[in-house]
Order: C-alpha cells, then structure tokens, then sequence
C-alpha cells in the first residue's frame, strides 16, 4: 500500500508562486511513477504533471508548461510541485498519485478523469483569487 499526503495549497494572488508536497511511502518513492493532477469545480479531473522515478523522465500538461516545475528530494520522501505564474484558472483540488514504475510519466498523467488506477492522496485545496 502506498501512502501519498498532499499539504501546502492556500490561496494566493494572480501572478503569485505557492509549492506543493506530496510525502510518499518510503518504499515507493525511488521506484514509482508519481504525479499531481486537479479537479477544479465543474470540471474534469486532468493530469498536471509527472515524474518517473526510475529514469526521471517527467510530463507537462500543455496549460502549465512552463510555469510549474515538478521535482523530487529522495532524502524527505517528498514529490513537489512548484508553481509560478499562478492564474485564475488554476484554481482546483490538486491530488497526488503513484503507479507502478512500468508507467511512464506521461502515461500517469493521461489516466482518464474517472481512473483510480494506482494510489492517490486526499487532496489539497489551491485557490488563486485577488
């Protein structure tokens, strides 16, 4: 079974910067394919990036590339998700998941919006709002 806890969304301002962590299972950390997805309200859930972790590829959704940065630190189990540039449109519930190391990154993040294929976290809440 693994564990994934998602913390550091809030609410921020347009044009702001805000980090989120996912702490994975010790276990699975250096071997799993993790990735974070959003659900804004109304709307599809849908793959925001992710992160291979046996050859570190990584995928971005079109709507965040280059803006967010994901990233891993072995050390603290942890999987971040660093982003700048925050609009509106960003506003949702950001989840991490994990599969198995056979799934690519990309693979990951194009699970369909019904999917519960792999491990997923409970969720943060990011709002982005003046």
């Amino acid at each position: 079974q693994v564990q994934l806890v998602e913390s550091g969304g809030g609410l921020v301002q347009p044009g702001g910067s805000l980090r989120l962590s996912c702490v994975v299972s010790e276990f699975a950390m250096d071997r799993y394919t993790i990735g974070w997805f959003r659900q804004a309200p109304g709307k599809e859930r849908e793959g925001v990036s992710c992160i291979r972790s046996i050859d570190r590829t990584t995928f971005y959704a079109d709507s965040v590339k280059g803006r967010f940065t994901i990233s891993r630190d072995n050390a603290k189990n942890t999987v971040y998700l660093d982003m700048y540039k925050l609009k509106a449109e960003d506003t949702a519930i950001y989840t991490c998941a994990a599969r198995p190391p056979a799934a690519t990154a990309k693979a990951l993040c194009s699970l369909g919006p019904n999917s519960r294929l792999g491990y997923w976290g409970q969720g943060t809440q990011v709002t982005v709002s003046s």
